[in-house]
């Protein structure tokens, strides 16, 4: 009789673009949703939290072809729908709109946090599970919840440690834009173009394409966007990209509005009605940056944090009007240790269209995300986030056939409030306790024995101070501050409590 085929072992791997995060990392994250739910909180905006999955039909941007859905979600089908894992927190909060509209309040102020997921290629840092952390308003038009939005992102970025000077948020307007390819579209005749439905056609490509290209304006500047935009360029590695064939006149216009910026944002407003011209759309879009500029300063909050720059231009294929990105100035290296400015952390803007996918109707809205996993690593760059973690009080066991005694003292530890646990490995070796109290970067250790049971009293050591004294390269500093102390059985969470006020 052949014997049964052993099955392998499966591989203890984390699947490709995910990662673990363990005990620090988690805290550290936690606190951070915490001070920003704070914020976004004291603004008056309430929390909601949506499925993880939704209709790859409510999500809009993916559609399901004969086999599977197109690329960027994880999708299966179900009872002949299609489900994917939500790719951002925006277009679940649509569907919400939409669906419980009658009952919401009109504006809806909402903030969310939570995973999303993105079924792209990974990357250095770049995950295909990651943490976002959205404040959206939806029911007005008003530039006023565009001003709130920026104001609320600056005491964000401040509030979990981003000092002013070290950021900048850029505020920037689609309408502007719009306004521009006006312009560049009002000289510009494409001979493939035989009537005027291929005509809109071949603009709105072209449109398409110059905002990529002005997209690549920090990278390339101003001689690389000309190029790209006229007769093309050769890239760092030698090759040669093709231009989009503009003429001189037609890039000076595009070249014109990514140069408006000014160090005061009222000359900024002043170079962005020159390059918008006689546009309609493109001079109300400089109104309301203007009126964004009015309310900000009314509140004090200047140019300095917050500042109109023409230069954001990403995403301005799907936001409507007003568009912020929050950029960290200051500089860190990469991983050949070269120093570069660490970017952006957040961005956003008006979506006035999302909700009318559900509706049928126009429903305003603006909102911004803010990367969190980015927001983490930029702290841990500058060491403004405490790496380590305090782990509990260990209750070491010296008779295991009084463990019910140490357990009666890791209760009265946790009822005061303090972090303990009891040590349950095998307690014949107490070394080995002590080192799987350092291992877990505990700050006391209780040792309670037989002797010690009889007397009514307890042992506490300070393995804060122990590690000091051991890294020292002289004790006499040391000499006067004893690691271990001897105290009633009553005594215990007192004299813990002592020791860890005493160790900050």
């Amino acid at each position: 009789m052949a014997k049964d085929k052993k099955q392998p072992r499966p591989k203890a791997i984390t699947p490709k673009g995910f990662r673990d995060y363990f005990g620090a990392e988690v805290a550290q994250r936690q606190q951070m949703l915490t001070q920003i739910a704070g914020v976004y909180h004291r603004y008056g905006f309430d929390a909601l939290e949506t499925s993880a999955v939704e209709t790859v039909e409510a999500l809009g941007k993916f559609l399901p072809d004969v086999d599977r859905p197109n690329e960027g979600v994880f999708a299966w089908e179900e009872d002949k729908d299609w489900l994917a894992l939500r790719y951002d927190l925006t277009a679940p909060l649509a569907r919400v709109y939409a669906q419980f509209r009658n009952d919401l309040p009109t504006p809806y102020r909402r903030y969310a946090m939570g995973p999303v997921w993105r079924n792209e290629k990974p990357g250095p840092g770049r995950f295909r599970q990651f943490y976002q952390c959205d404040a959206d308003t939806v029911g007005s038009g008003s530039v006023a919840a565009d001003a709130e939005i920026c104001a609320m992102l600056s005491d964000t970025l401040e509030a979990v440690g981003i000092p002013r000077g070290d950021y900048v948020i850029r505020v920037n307007n689609r309408k502007v834009l719009n306004g521009v390819l006006e312009n560049v579209f009002g000289r510009f005749e494409p001979e493939d173009a035989v009537d005027a439905e291929m005509a809109e056609v071949f603009d709105r490509a072209m449109s398409e394409n110059i905002l990529r290209t002005a997209d690549k304006f920090d990278k390339v500047g101003v001689n690389g966007v000309r190029e790209l935009l006229t007769t093309g360029r050769l890239d760092a590695s030698g090759a040669f990209i093709e231009g989009l064939g503009l003429n001189s006149d037609q890039a000076d216009v595009v070249i014109a509005f990514l140069t408006a910026k000014d160090g005061d944002n009222s000359q900024t407003l002043e170079n962005l009605r020159a390059s918008v011209g006689n546009s309609k759309i493109g001079a109300e879009g400089v109104d309301e940056l203007e009126a964004i500029e009015t309310l900000l300063s009314a509140q004090g909050y200047g140019s300095d944090r917050i500042t109109i720059d023409p230069s954001v231009v990403r995403g301005l294929g799907y936001y409507t009007g007003p568009v912020y990105e929050a950029e960290l100035t200051f500089e860190v290296t990469d991983e050949k240790g070269r120093p570069r400015n660490f970017g952006s952390v957040a961005g956003g803007g008006r979506y006035d269209d999302l909700v009318k996918r559900f509706t049928g109707q126009a429903v305003p809205a603006t909102g911004v995300s803010i990367g969190v996993d980015r927001l983490l690593a930029a702290l841990h760059a500058k060491g403004r986030l405490d790496t380590g973690s305090v782990g509990p009080v260990v209750v070491t066991v010296m008779d295991r056939d009084r463990m019910a005694d140490y357990q009666g003292m890791v209760a009265e530890l946790r009822n005061a409030g303090i972090r303990a646990e009891v040590y349950l490995g095998n307690p014949k070796n107490f070394g080995n306790q002590l080192k799987y109290a350092d291992k877990r970067n505990s700050p006391v250790a209780v040792i309670a024995g037989g002797d010690e049971f009889d007397a009514g009293v307890v042992q506490i050591k300070d393995l804060v101070l122990g590690a000091q004294i051991a890294q020292s390269a002289s004790a006499e500093e040391w000499k006067d501050r004893p690691q271990q102390f001897e105290v009633s059985r009553d005594a215990l969470v007192a004299k813990v409590r002592e020791i860890l006020a005493g160790q900050g």
